[in-house]
């Protein structure tokens, strides 16, 4: 009998991801309003890891099936680690992103390039059969380019180098392997090969 995990998002890019990801296994995903769920889950949390919970939990109480959230976002040494959880809200709620990214290069407009360093962080939290709660993290490392480059990617990767080149000038497939998202799934995922492993031990 096939798993089902649903993906507590409709997130286009994250679904595909996790698919992939998830196929050799025999598990489908199914984003939040593939299972008859579209709801808005209000992010209140302070840390990345609260608002993965909210959502994840949101969709579980309702469906009691395995349930995937993430929360992500970009941390700005030179602003005090801005926009942080606050990353898609950073230009005001109905802005664009290259509102967001407008926004950051006008607050790092004076600031020198050994002073732009940033990080992408992830957490995921898994919900299991039994309710059970797993928080995978990944960090990427970079710094923040003074002008948008590239044609790829979403929210402030035209903006983000990670070495050398910026997110959004890296293929899909590139960008999994080394983005903050990617090594958080890499380790969702080695707890999956585990469990496998257990089940036929």
């Amino acid at each position: 009998m096939k798993k089902t995990i649903i993906l507590a998002s409709n997130n286009e890019h994250k679904l595909v991801e996790l698919r992939e990801k998830l196929r050799p296994f025999g598990i489908e995903v199914l984003s939040q309003r593939e299972a008859g769920y579209d709801i808005e889950v209000d992010e209140t949390g302070t840390t990345f890891e609260a608002n993965a919970e909210l959502k994840a939990e949101a969709i579980f109480r309702l469906s009691h099936t395995p349930t995937i959230a993430d929360d992500s976002g970009l941390m700005v040494d030179a602003i005090g680690g801005q926009p942080g959880v606050y990353s898609h809200r950073f230009a005001g709620p109905n802005a664009t992103d290259d509102d967001r990214i407008n926004k950051l290069l006008g607050l790092l407009q004076d600031t020198p390039d050994e002073q732009r360093t940033a990080r992408f962080r992830t957490a995921i939290c898994y919900i299991d059969e039994t309710g059970q709660k797993h928080i995978f993290e990944g960090t990427c490392e970079g710094t923040i380019g003074h002008e948008k480059k590239g044609e790829n990617g979403f929210g402030f990767d035209p903006v983000f180098v990670y070495e050398g080149r910026t997110f959004a000038e890296r293929t899909r497939e590139e960008k999994n392997k080394v983005s903050h998202r990617g090594r958080a799934i890499g380790k969702f995922i080695e707890y999956i090969e585990e469990l496998n492993k257990e089940a036929i031990r």
